[in-house]
């Protein structure tokens, strides 16, 4: 309070030279003009662009355009920005300032980054980012001190070698490098999206369309923050040799899983939804595949983690790639009294009669349901059944255990008897018991 009399002459001269300026005035008129220009541009876009009235029609760019519709809220403060920046300097060159116009921008940008952080990020990293350092130097700006404030954290620095290193650079980066990478997923995410979305290219180039794009954003993520960083990118091509040596030892694995990545994709030799019998007996459905690893998901619920260049240096079995229908066996016994030209028909009926279990006429003579003897052993005659089915005998086609519990219904219905093992025990010579 007392600072607030003893500076209250100044503040009152100071606010009556400010409103008797007509430079104040012209950039109050310019100001309006901008804010007049930024709201009737806002609605008519709201209310003439397609994209902003109705919901995006199903499709692979769907989730693209609801992201668009769903800013409309920013259209208003977005072009506010926008004009109040080209403001600033037909201020400076018609009223001789640009104080009011800047104040106005700054206050825009804070209500902006406001808007995009509570309707539009979920990340709370870059949340905190927008709130705790974005609105305060939107503040800065609007009340002129920022460039006094990046001078003084300019001049914050430390040598470390040939390099300069400043507090503003170290915060710079941290920032912009949180932003971007958090723009690179969500870029990342939502093209991956989009062009698994394209339904006229199969799986394969899908896969290798997505890689190249992820690739492709995080390279150029790479390049923006190494630009921010301040360092000169034709110096990148010294370490060139240094990078080789580490990618030859430090980083031969992940480079090794990278490059085998980029060779499955590229040859087709496995692509996503494939089922995939591994060296080691391991299994499961092939549910993604990165830069590092792919992988399996089993029928119990398990992820298995499998390296990219596991697809390269060992064998493994893929049941699905070239043909989704599989054949499997069932073997039971029946005892050697049985007549065995009645009990195939039954068997063959009973396995074809099975929804998941392909047969009929339609359905080629080597793929239907087959019934024959595989071996004669100790206690009976064993029966072996073939039939084929679309897809791999687990998950929704359980397919084996339905098929034992119906032959073995039948064969107890027409009395067929499933022998078990049976030993005579004789007792030679004469045996006195004492």
């Amino acid at each position: 309070m007392d600072w607030l009399r003893n500076n209250a002459d100044f503040i009152w001269q100071k606010g009556l030279e400010i409103s008797s300026s007509s430079s104040t005035y012209l950039q109050l008129g310019i100001v309006a003009f901008a804010l007049l220009i930024a709201w009737v541009l806002s609605a008519s876009m709201a209310t003439h662009v397609r994209i902003f009235r109705t919901d995006p029609m199903p499709g692979p760019l769907q989730a693209v355009l609801k992201f668009i519709r769903d800013a409309k809220p920013l259209l208003w403060p977005l072009l506010t920005v926008v004009a109040l920046g080209i403001a600033v300097p037909i201020s400076n060159a018609v009223a001789g300032q640009v104080w009011l116009a800047q104040a106005a921008q700054g206050v825009a940008m804070v209500i902006l980054l406001y808007n995009v952080a509570d309707h539009f990020i979920r990340n709370e990293a870059v949340i905190a980012i927008i709130k705790w350092i974005g609105v305060p130097v939107a503040i800065l700006y609007a009340l002129g001190f920022h460039d006094d404030v990046i001078a003084q954290l300019d001049s914050t620095a430390f040598q470390l070698g040939n390099i300069r290193v400043t507090a503003y650079g170290i915060l710079r980066t941290l920032v912009f490098g949180v932003i971007l990478f958090w723009m690179g997923r969500a870029s990342n995410d939502t093209g991956k999206r989009v062009i698994r979305g394209q339904k006229k290219l199969d799986v394969g180039t899908q896969e290798v369309l997505a890689k190249l794009f992820e690739i492709a954003i995080f390279v150029a993520v790479f390049l923006i923050l190494v630009n921010i960083m301040g360092i000169d990118l034709t110096a990148l091509a010294v370490f060139g040799g240094a990078l080789g040596v580490g990618l030859g030892f430090g980083l031969q694995q992940i480079a090794s899983n990278f490059i085998s990545g980029l060779i499955i994709l590229l040859d087709r030799s496995v692509t996503v939804g494939d089922f995939i019998e591994l060296e080691d007996g391991r299994s499961g459905t092939l549910r993604e595949l990165t830069m590092r690893s792919a992988t399996l998901e089993s029928f119990d619920g398990k992820d298995i983690m499998v390296p990219n260049e596991k697809f390269i240096t060992t064998s493994f079995v893929n049941w699905t790639h070239n043909n989704k229908k599989q054949r499997y066996p069932l073997t039971f016994q029946v005892a050697y009294s049985t007549d065995l030209e009645k009990l195939f028909p039954i068997v063959v009926d009973i396995v074809a009669s099975h929804p998941k279990v392909l047969s009929g006429e339609d359905v080629p003579l080597a793929e239907r349901p087959d019934a024959e003897i595989q071996s004669f052993d100790d206690s009976g005659i064993t029966i072996l059944v073939e039939f084929w089915i679309e897809g791999i005998d687990d998950g929704d086609n359980r397919v084996g255990g339905d098929l034992n519990m119906m032959i073995w219904t039948a064969l107890k219905a027409n009395g067929i008897e499933i022998p078990f093992p049976q030993r005579e025990v004789r007792i030679l010579g004469d045996a006195t018991v004492t």
